[in-house]
Order: structure tokens, then sequence, then C-alpha cells
């Protein structure tokens, strides 16, 4: 069989492959391209409002659209996965055996939730109070959990080792739940933890001093350093490795009665066995310019780029632009720029109608973009979350529009 071709061909057709596409789309007046992207979804979902699925605060089905509405206009949907990489010969095998070759690659596949990385996840989630807001699958057994807990219950939050998607979400449930019960006048006859296993609550020390303080709010518990190793649903009891401390080495066994588990992420494995691949399994990529390291004509973004920022959408609406920006500069024999500053955004939900807006950049540089102190819990950033950020991802991003206001690169910490 012959191998197909295309100009530019896109690995992934989520956030960041429909974002570079329709960006592509709209700055080829000079250079008509031919671009395709793989991915064998039907359905394409906002992620970042699982917490609010979760919490009960949104509805599932206002997360997802159909993946053959978002393809841009005359780009060309190859709905099948990738198996392996060939980027010395510039091609990609797909899992029907079909080869693509490509003049230019943008690997943009998002994580890999390892399910059967914690004994008795995968068999359990779903069922006897483990839940999960990390799949369209199971997030919606969160919140049901959540409003059947009574007085005397267990709740537990988990956080696994980092890489992970959006590194506040882990958190961000618990003061939805820890709010839940307090406005059913039962928080205080509920036991609620949060065990994560990073050695801080959040990676960005500027947000954290006031992340230490909301859970201290809500008299929730923060235990670092406990990875969840085991779950025995029928007996209800969780198992976490202690991994730093006084009690290195141990083991804690804890009952439970709601079990949030974020479950341990990693790049694709087609991503991590291919000469792609970082030590760590991720896209090796240049920090700045985003273009591989050894194969000049390899771009990747979002969750998969091997990378420090924080892997978040926000993250892509600053990448995205960068990789059109180089693609077009190699299509006319430039140099490629290092436009990309680490740009993440959290907006961290700290209870319903409240949320922390966590903005920064490489080196934990806070970078908020509206001019206000970003430490503080506003309903405005509530409003954001809830409404304004939807629809700027399904009406602005995804299209290639740019709608969104720079970022202040030069904020200050008044505190400091």
């Amino acid at each position: 069989m012959a191998a197909k071709h295309h100009q530019i061909l896109i690995v992934g057709g989520g956030a960041a492959g429909i974002t570079v596409a329709a960006r592509l789309r709209k700055t080829e007046h000079d250079i008509p391209l031919d671009i395709a992207i793989v991915d064998p979804a039907d359905s394409h979902y906002y992620q970042a409002a699982f917490t609010l699925v979760g919490g009960g605060a949104y509805d599932l089905e206002d997360t997802r659209r159909n993946e053959a509405d978002l393809i841009p206009q005359d780009v060309t949907w190859v709905k099948d996965a990738v198996s392996t990489f060939a980027p010395d010969s510039n091609s990609v095998s797909l899992t029907d055996g079909t080869t693509i070759t490509y003049d230019y690659l943008v690997v943009c596949p998002g994580l890999q939730i390892n399910w059967s990385g914690i004994p008795g996840l995968k068999e359990y989630v779903g069922r006897y109070g483990v839940c999960s807001n990390y799949s369209a699958n199971t997030v919606e057994y969160t919140f049901e959990v959540l409003k059947n807990l009574k007085p005397g219950a267990r709740a537990l939050f988990t956080q696994a080792p980092m890489p992970i998607k959006c590194p506040g979400a882990p958190q961000k449930i618990v003061y939805l739940a820890a709010d839940h019960l307090t406005k059913r006048g039962i928080r205080t006859h509920c036991d609620v933890r949060f065990l994560t296993a990073t050695p801080a609550i959040f990676g960005v020390p500027f947000y954290a001093k006031e992340l230490v303080k909301v859970a201290a709010r809500y008299n929730v518990p923060v235990s670092y350093n406990h990875n969840l190793v085991e779950i025995d649903g029928r007996k209800q009891k969780a198992t976490f490795a202690v991994t730093a401390g006084d009690q290195q080495g141990q083991t804690v066994t804890l009952d439970f009665d709601m079990l949030h588990v974020t479950p341990p992420q990693s790049a694709p494995d087609f991503v991590k066995t291919s000469p792609l691949a970082n030590t760590t399994g991720f896209v090796d990529v240049h920090a700045n310019s985003l273009q591989h390291l050894k194969y000049k004509n390899v771009f990747s973004l979002g969750d998969a780029a091997g990378t420090a920022n924080s892997k978040t959408a926000a993250a892509v609406r600053k990448q995205a632009p960068v990789v059109v920006r180089n693609l077009r500069h190699l299509l006319r024999k430039e140099a490629v720029e290092e436009g990309y500053d680490g740009y993440g955004a959290c907006p961290l939900t700290t209870a319903y109608g409240k949320v922390l807006m966590a903005e920064f950049i490489y080196g934990g540089k806070p970078t908020p973009t509206l001019p206000l102190d970003p430490r503080k819990e506003r309903y405005v950033n509530w409003w954001i979350k809830t409404t304004g950020l939807p629809m700027l991802y399904w009406d602005y991003m995804l299209k290639g529009r740019e709608a969104f206001p720079s970022h202040n690169t030069a904020y200050v910490d008044p505190a400091a």
C-alpha cells in the first residue's frame, strides 16, 4: 500500500491539535497548506470543567462536542490512532497499518491516564465510593458519592506524582466537597483529608501560601509525600506509601466512604517508546520554541510536550501561536522564534462562587492577566471559570481566533 502524505500532520485532535490546525488555516493566505489531524475520538471534551461536573455545578453534556464538528474546514481528519513514529523517514504508522508521511509533524496527543497504575483503581472506580474527575466516564459518579455522604463519613482526596493534567485539579474538588458539606450542615461531622504525593500543596510558592490557608479554613488536614498505592474497594480501604519525612518507607491504610483518586499519568505509550521522546517519555522539545531538539521539522505542545510548564489548556493557548508562527517560519526558510515563556493558568475553585486564579510562567513567576491581587479568591474569577473560559474555548480558541489579553509579565509581589 502506498503511503499517504500530508504537508503538515498533527497527531492529536484535542485542544492543542484543533487550535493549531485552526490557526494555520487562518494564516495560510500566502502559502496554501495541506493539513491533516490524526485522532480516533468521536467526542471532544472541555476537560477544564470536569471539576465543576464532579462538584455538581456543571453538566457533563455541556463539556462535550462532536469531534467532527470541531475539525477546521479543509483539514483532513484521519480517524485512527498512531502506533509508531519514524522521524528519520518523516512518517508515522497507524493502528490499521496505514503509513502517513509528512513534511512537518506536530505532536499533541495529550496525556495517558494509567488506570492500572494503582492496584484496585481500574477494578473499583465507579463503585464503593471510589471516584475520579479525570474521565468523562467517571466524573459524574463523584457528585453522586458526595451528595450521599452522611454524618460520620470519611472522604479522602488524593494527588498522584507529577506530571498530571492541571496540577491544581486534585485539590479543587477537595474545597468544593468541603463547601458542599458545610452548606448541608454536616461538615464538622465528616472527616475530609487531602493526601498528595507531592512535597507541597502547589508547585508555585506564591500561590501555595494561600492554598495552605484555604485548606486550614476548611479544617482539611494535608498529608504531603503520601502516594496512593492500593485500593480495596469492597473493604473501602486505601493504602498510601510515605515517600519522605519521619514515616518514609512506611505505608498507611485509611478507611473511606469517599475516595477521589487522581490516577497516575504519563505521555502515551506510542510517544514514550518513540525516537521523539526524552528520558522522561515526553517529546523532547526546546522549552521556548517547542521545536524538537533533534528533528527540526517536528514540534510538540500541550500535555505530551517535554516542557516544565503546568499542563493546562491555558498553556496550549499560549503555545499554539508559537508553534504556528514557527511552522510558517520554516515554510519561508526563516529561523524559528523562542516565543513561549512557560505560561500556565489554574483557576482554583476554593468554594462555590469563589476562584483563586493562579497564572504563572517558567520559574513560578506570577503573571496575572487582570490588574488584581492574584492571591485573592473572587467571584469574578468564578464567572470566568464557569462562563467566560468555556465560551472562549469553544468559540475562539478552537476556531483559531484571538480574544485573550496578554498576561502581565511585569507583576511584582507587593509583599516581596
